[in-house]
């Protein structure tokens, strides 16, 4: 355990204006705080907070990070309040400890809600102040390094995969790249122990094998650079166990065939002497094609800057090498810390002036709850990057797999929404059209346009799912909205009542809702049945019997030809209301709605075999009719299945039927082949049930085409 005077003089080495009495009464007071307390391994708990602090000084933090390091645990583990806290060490280190001390204590239960609510409050105090997160990555590492201690297998397991999603990229994010190694690496000896172990044997058997071949190639490098002239210092280091065994997992490789086992690094004076160096080592030694990255023009979104190149080096063996500048250097080693504004005497170490942090916080924003914002935000940290450019030349960061429509929403997400089309260095392509590193993307917008769900299916960064999910919502609860209303519109009828704004508050507030639109959206989504809105819009009146109530058994037979049904036009699939894919209805079939608890209602023809499963819940049958001005305008899916001669032609005949009926194919199957035989599944785009018997009867006039059915059920 580090004494008191030790830690005082490492604070003094790098920052000798610090104030020496506010660490010495801060080391005292968590002393004394924590008393007898004892840790899993034995060890006085004090030792925790003062290891914490050690790590802190280490990347030379500043003393007010150091004093929050000695106090994280006191107000979480010990009497000591945040008030005592405020009073002995002031407002600002007090704000510090209830930053770090708030995620601790949710930290403590295992739901993983609570782990997510724990992240959106971490996510808040570390955008307030990018100290917060310095303290809480330290705490966790040290706790990582003393993880073996803690007895139930269940709990070492949890904090570790917790820690390989979020602390290890939070790490990496702001440039902490020997911290997030450790935290990988601690991590992946609880995960997956087999295999850790299996890559330390192969690293021990290449040390063994390989002798002094490190100093031998520091040695061939440097001579090399010397004859170049080149002022250089070159060092090996030998990467952790995780990174070996992710890059054999990304890449499908053996250990033998990676080249970086070891990397190299060559410091130097400039960033012109980078250049110069990559161009001696490539003229001395065969480089690898495809490994060479520029990360001086294009820095990683952490703001690590160096040259990458693989080579067949010295003793032809093949190595990686990087090169960079020792201010470069000192920013990889030491991240946000490198260039920290306390250096230059002021304090601004608001977190929001990181792009990813503000991305974070809007994501923040659009997510539904915590547990959505946790996933996305895992979405948008734990990947690797494509560089992509505006047209003006911007660069844009993006996880690795990402698209043309996660592209538009990191440029702004007015841009996302609006997006209708895009271009890659200059032609026109698909918007769920992957980015490769070096694409020009150009966005196409249109001022009436809007995310479409299907976009969901395909984008990988975490903020374009929350706009675009939170756009769903927001239709959701208009098709909810509109399909409530027409329900208690129809309540009102019943009871030959005019409709009436004040009748339908009251009942909102009878039924605990906090407004009308509340409880239009609970019919229209289901979660509030149709007798349930009858007692709060008309108390003390007896319910009429269930052939005559808005949800119905059956429709029954003799069912008035003007009798109006809920209207259904203008539907996304996806939303309040839909049509079902297992008999897919059309303007023309007799139809029925199904009520589901909180997807809406389904559409189905009255024959479908779906309904049988129905039979026994009356309460969720919905009279339906189609609207048909809305049906004229829009476009449906018919399923046709199709069987064809096999013969050269037929399936050319078979489109060119249908596409003479003006009729358009969205998905075609094959569901069944034989020698002289083959069975398509047809989707086709119709306007209703008599354009679509038209192409059957189309199609059955075609030689090759032996039968023709309308899918259903």
């Amino acid at each position: 355990m580090i004494r008191q005077y030790e830690l005082v003089e490492r604070v003094r080495g790098y920052e000798p204006t610090a104030d020496e009495d506010l660490l010495n009464r801060a080391y005292v007071f968590s002393m004394r705080a924590h008393g007898p307390q004892r840790r899993a391994s034995g060890d006085p708990y004090f030792s925790h907070p003062v290891e914490v602090a050690g790590i802190l000084t280490d990347l030379k933090l500043d003393s007010t990070t150091i004093v929050t390091a000695l106090l994280h645990d006191t107000v979480e583990d010990t009497l000591a309040s945040l008030e005592e806290i405020e009073d002995k060490f002031g407002t600002k280190i007090a704000r510090l400890v209830d930053g770090v001390t708030k995620l601790s204590r949710l930290e403590l239960q295992s739901d993983h809600t609570k782990e997510a609510e724990n992240f959106r409050k971490f996510l808040l105090a570390m955008s307030e102040d990018i100290r917060v997160l310095l303290v809480k990555l330290a705490d966790r590492l040290h706790n990582m390094r003393t993880l073996h201690f803690v007895a139930d297998p269940a709990k070492r397991r949890r904090i570790a995969l917790q820690t390989m999603d979020i602390y290890a990229p939070l790490a990496e994010r702001i440039g902490l790249l020997d911290m997030k190694d450790e935290l990988e690496d601690l991590a992946f000896a609880e995960i997956n122990p087999e295999a850790r172990n299996s890559v330390l044997t192969r690293l021990e058997f290449l040390r063994t094998e390989g002798g002094a071949i490190v100093p031998r190639i520091i040695e061939a490098l440097n001579e090399t650079l010397a004859k170049a002239k080149i002022r250089a210092q070159v060092t090996g280091r030998e990467k952790k166990p995780y990174s070996i065994w992710r890059k054999m997992e990304q890449k499908n490789v053996s250990f033998e065939q990676l080249s970086d086992v070891v990397a190299f690094r060559i410091v130097v004076e400039s960033e012109d002497d980078c250049y110069r160096v990559l161009g001696v080592v490539h003229r001395a030694y065969r480089a690898v094609p495809g490994r060479f990255k520029d990360y001086l023009s294009t820095p990683k979104p952490n703001g690590y800057h160096s040259l990458h190149t693989a080579v067949i080096g010295p003793e032809r063996r093949r190595i990686e090498i990087q090169v960079r500048t020792r201010e470069m250097h000192e920013e990889a080693e030491f991240g946000v810390a490198a260039h920290w504004a306390f250096k230059q005497g002021t304090e601004a170490k608001d977190g929001r002036h990181y792009r990813w942090i503000r991305e974070l916080l809007e994501i923040l924003d659009k997510a539904a709850g915590p547990e959505e914002f946790l996933e996305n935000t895992k979405l948008e940290m734990f990947r690797d990057q494509v560089f992509a450019f505006t047209p003006k030349g911007e660069l844009i960061t993006l996880p690795r797999g990402a698209t043309a429509v996660d592209f538009a929403y990191a440029v702004h997400s007015d841009v996302g929404d609006t997006c209708v089309g895009a271009k890659i260095n200059g032609r026109m392509v698909p918007l769920r059209t992957e980015l490769a590193n070096g694409d020009q993307v150009e966005i196409i917008r249109a001022k009436i346009a809007s995310p479409s769900p299907t976009w969901e299916r395909f984008v990988v960064t975490g903020k374009a799912r929350a706009h675009i999910r939170r756009f769903i919502r927001g239709r959701q609860r208009q098709e909810y909205v509109g399909l409530g209303r027409a329900i208690v519109q129809r309540l009102f009828r019943q009871e030959n009542l005019d409709y009436s704004d004040a009748v339908i508050a009251d009942a909102a507030q009878r039924l605990k809702l906090r407004s009308a639109e509340d409880l239009f959206v609970a019919l229209g989504d289901g979660t509030m049945t149709s007798p349930q809105a009858w007692a709060g819009l008309f108390p003390g009146r007896e319910a009429p019997p269930t052939s005559a109530r808005v949800m119905v058994a059956r429709p029954s037979a003799d069912a008035k030809a003007g009798d109006p049904g809920i209207p259904i036009k203008g539907l996304t699939p996806g939303v309040a209301v839909h049509m079902a894919t297992c008999c897919s209805p059309l303007p023309g079939d007799r139809i029925v709605g199904i009520v589901t608890t909180g997807k809406g209602v389904t559409v189905h023809t009255i024959d479908c075999d779906t309904l049988e499963a129905f039979h026994d819940m009356p309460e969720n049958w919905l009279d339906l009719s189609w609207d048909v001005e809305g049906a004229d305008r829009e476009a449906h899916v018919g399923r046709l299945s199709v069987t064809v001669v096999n013969e050269p032609g037929s399936l050319g005949a078979l489109a060119g039927a249908i596409g003479r009926a003006h009729g358009n194919i969205t998905n075609l199957k094959i569901a069944h082949r034989a020698a002289e035989f083959f069975e398509f599944h047809v989707d086709v785009e119709v306007r209703d049930v008599k354009h679509l018997s038209n192409i059957v009867a189309a199609l059955r006039a075609v030689p090759s085409i032996s039968q023709v059915e309308r899918m259903v059920g």
